[in-house]
């Protein structure tokens, strides 16, 4: 095993045990809960030896990391998660790889998804992003929709062709009645989420938590996390 791959599987264990643990006291099965290592500035060839220890779902934040990464890596048996805010003139790039959109917050994207996707001739699942952030009818700083937009928003996709409501997703975030507050945040997420299935039953996956705050989301009932600098490390400063 290379240095790399041993520090990768070290690290990687002593997140799966953090899943567990938090799962644990949240009187919760460890298999409710779906690890997404989040590779952003790291290279595909870290992306194929987490492959190799196991790991199943990765994610990008930006397309022009993204889609080389993910050309690299077809032969690998991934899921990829789309998680930045994304612009709709990325969106055929980001559609001809990406197995889940996590970031949908305005009808527009909706609209280019879809448009997309079937060109593509593939069937994308998407969550809508709540800014717990944002006032009414606004966006939040990190992106998302306001809670009021949700349903708007996921009538939409329910109904784009291409598309399948997949959940919520949040951030947890550095402003607002939420800010410092990370498992309360979550916890609003996952109230969404419950008024959210009462029409799209389907809707199940509520994507939450980061490597800081992962125990946080698993007590509120997140159904995936997303990490990255606990398996990966600190990421290289860009510029």
């Amino acid at each position: 095993m290379t240095d790399r791959k041993a520090e990768l599987a070290s690290q990687l264990a002593l997140v799966q045990e953090r899943i567990s643990a938090a799962c644990v006291a949240a009187g919760r099965k460890p298999e409710e809960v779906t690890l997404i290592v989040v590779t952003k500035t790291y290279p595909a060839s870290d992306v194929r030896l987490l492959a190799e220890l196991g790991v199943r779902h990765v994610a990008e934040n930006k397309d022009q990391e993204a889609a080389p990464k993910a050309a690299s890596s077809v032969d690998l048996p991934l899921t990829w998660h789309f998680v930045g805010q994304l612009q709709t003139n990325k969106v055929r790039s980001v559609v001809s790889y990406a197995d889940v959109v996590q970031s949908v917050d305005r009808p527009k994207l909706v609209s280019a998804l879809s448009v997309a996707a079937q060109r593509a001739g593939r069937e994308l699942d998407c969550l809508v992003q709540v800014a717990l952030d944002a006032e009414s009818g606004t966006r939040g700083a990190r992106g998302g929709a306001a809670a009021d937009q949700i349903e708007e928003l996921a009538t939409l996709v329910a109904q784009a062709p291409g598309l399948r409501l997949g959940g919520l997703m949040t951030v947890a975030p550095l402003s607002g009645p939420y800010a410092g507050r990370e498992q309360d945040a979550f916890e609003r997420l996952v109230e969404l989420s419950s008024r959210l299935r009462a029409h799209h039953p389907a809707a199940t996956m509520v994507s939450a938590g980061m490597s800081g705050d992962l125990e946080q989301a698993v007590a509120a009932g997140a159904t995936h996390v997303r990490v990255g600098t606990a398996v990966l490390g600190v990421r290289p400063r860009l510029g």
